[in-house]
C-alpha cells in the first residue's frame, strides 16, 4: 500500500482547526464549497467540484469513521475516482505552543499511480487553504482554489 503524508503548523487553538476538519461547514470554507451531509461518526458527506463556470468536474464521498475533538479526523472514500475507493484520510491534531501541527494521511492507495502524485499536491494546495482559513478568516476551496495542472 501507498501512502500521501504532509505537515502542517496553523497558529491556532487545536478546536479551531478541529471544526474547520470536522463540521461540513468548515470543510466547505477549505476544500470545496459544495459539500454536503452530517458531521457525525458514521455519516456520508458528499463533496462535488465545480469548474468556475459551474460544471461538475467530479465528486466523492466519504463515511466519517473517526471524530475526536481536537485531536484527529478519520474518513473512508466510498464513491469517487477509482483510485480513492476504500482509502482513508487521517487527520491528525496536535497543539505544539502557539501551532496547531496537522499531520495529513491518505492511506491505502494500491499503486504508485500519476494520478497520486496529483493528488498530494492537490491536498497540499488545500492544506495551505485550511491553514488561510484558521488564520485569516478565508479559505480558498474549490472552484476557487489554485489550480496546478490540466487535471483540474
Amino acid at each position: 500500500m501507498f501512502h500521501i503524508k504532509h505537515r502542517i503548523g496553523i497558529k491556532s487553538k487545536a478546536d479551531r482547526v478541529y471544526e474547520a476538519l470536522s463540521s461540513t461547514q468548515g470543510i466547505s470554507n477549505w476544500w470545496t464549497k459544495d459539500t454536503t451531509g452530517e458531521s457525525s461518526v458514521g455519516s456520508i458527506v458528499t463533496t462535488r467540484f465545480n469548474s468556475p463556470a459551474g460544471a461538475e468536474v467530479g465528486s466523492m464521498k466519504f463515511e466519517i469513521l473517526e471524530l475526536v475533538p481536537a485531536k484527529k479526523v478519520r474518513w473512508k472514500f466510498i464513491e469517487g475516482p477509482k483510485e480513492w475507493i476504500g482509502t482513508e484520510v487521517v487527520f491528525g491534531i496536535s497543539q505544539d505552543g502557539e501551532f496547531t501541527i496537522v499531520l495529513f494521511s491518505h492511506l491505502n492507495w494500491a499503486e504508485e499511480v500519476e494520478f497520486k502524485a496529483h493528488c498530494s499536491m492537490k491536498w497540499a494546495v488545500f492544506l495551505l487553504s485550511l491553514k488561510q482559513l484558521v488564520e485569516q478568516g478565508q479559505g480558498n476551496p474549490s472552484p476557487g482554489d489554485f489550480k496546478i495542472d490540466n487535471w483540474n
